[in-house]
């Protein structure tokens, strides 16, 4: 019942955030400059910052725990491998699983943002194929979020459920992510394309409901002598969720492997793919020239996939903190490598 107490305040919080955003700061829609991405992003990760900072001393009241014997029975659950010192005091022991659960958020956080760079591609190729007019890129990306929340929260509770009975199904995933990887790498460096005519959504929507062929505004849906229409702009929504759901298959697994507390990995979830839209804007002019980035990604799916054989089959585990130092350094040098060496432009 707590739990559930905590969760409703976490969602009441998102959503007097995301109606601040589409009520008040964006309530006309606008081409988002480069400067105001930048504010919002930063917005964003210090609201991810704070959050990290209440876990750290208040993280405690999320699963109530007010015994020592609720304090083990809930490291035991969740995997979290704390070892604590009974010649301490409660207090003491529970700082010490508060600074945990902290660290796995921020690390989790920071998997799911370093993962979503890779998505931006992907809805960035949607918008250019759809010829989207680009001050309704804001509107399609507020509603593709909180479609993205419902779905991430069904996701990933329904796996913490399966992975709490089946623990072996981490292996299955650390695998995918190892075969996901492989392939990202190979793949890195070719154009990213997005079929309009040929996309099985884009043929299932045409074959069931009427498309305007024309975009109609700001609007998903019209209706035209007394006949309802889908609007294109309705259809790239679909295949900005769809895009998300399949990355969701690689990002949540990969959150798993830092922590088996669901709680945790949906609040770093919902962090990162809000920070998404504003990341968006942010990057989407610049994105391309971080050439080794799809490298370096892909290179992160296979240490986390790695990460995970190593737990499940060997019992080898990899501190949290240690896992978080690995992720930021490999994006970091990526960042930096591409900065020092650039793409050759093309005469």
């Amino acid at each position: 019942m707590n739990e559930v107490i905590f969760l409703g305040g976490f969602l009441v919080l998102i959503s007097v955030c995301l109606a601040l955003d589409l009520g008040v700061f964006n309530k006309n829609n606008h081409e988002i400059s480069f400067k105001e991405s930048l504010l919002f992003t930063l917005i964003w990760v210090t609201l991810t910052i704070i959050f990290f900072f209440f876990l750290r001393y208040f993280g405690h009241l999320l699963h109530h725990i007010e015994t020592m014997d609720e304090l083990i029975a809930i490291n035991i659950r969740h995997k979290h491998g704390l070892i604590f010192n009974f010649d301490a005091d409660f207090t003491t022991n529970l700082q010490l699983y508060r600074n945990q659960l902290s660290l796995e958020f921020i690390t989790g956080y920071a998997i799911e943002y370093a993962l979503s760079i890779d998505n931006i591609f992907v809805i960035l190729m949607i918008f250019i194929s759809f010829g989207v007019d680009r001050k309704y890129y804001h509107r399609v990306l507020f509603w593709g979020i909180l479609g993205a929340i419902v779905m991430r929260f069904i996701f990933i509770f329904s796996l913490s459920a399966l992975i709490h009975q089946f623990e072996w199904i981490l292996a299955i995933f650390g695998i995918i992510l190892i075969i996901s990887a492989v392939k990202m790498f190979i793949s890195r460096n070719k154009e990213e394309k997005v079929s309009v005519k040929d996309h099985k959504i884009i043929k299932f929507v045409s074959k069931h409901f009427s498309i305007t062929p024309d975009y109609v505004g700001q609007k998903f849906f019209t209706k035209i002598d007394k006949k309802h229409y889908i609007t294109p702009l309705f259809l790239v929504l679909l295949l900005v969720e769809f895009s998300d759901v399949i990355f969701a298959v690689d990002s949540v697994p990969a959150i798993f492997s830092i922590t088996q507390d669901s709680y945790i990995v949906f609040f770093s979830n919902i962090f990162a793919i809000i920070g998404l839209r504003s990341l968006f804007f942010l990057l989407s002019n610049i994105v391309n020239l971080f050439r080794f980035l799809k490298a370096g990604i892909s290179v992160l799916l296979a240490f986390i996939g790695i990460k995970m054989l190593l737990e499940i089959i060997f019992f080898i585990s990899i501190e949290t903190a240690v896992s978080l130092i690995i992720i930021i350094s490999i994006l970091v040098f990526c960042i930096l490598l591409s900065i020092i060496i650039p793409k050759k432009e093309k005469k």
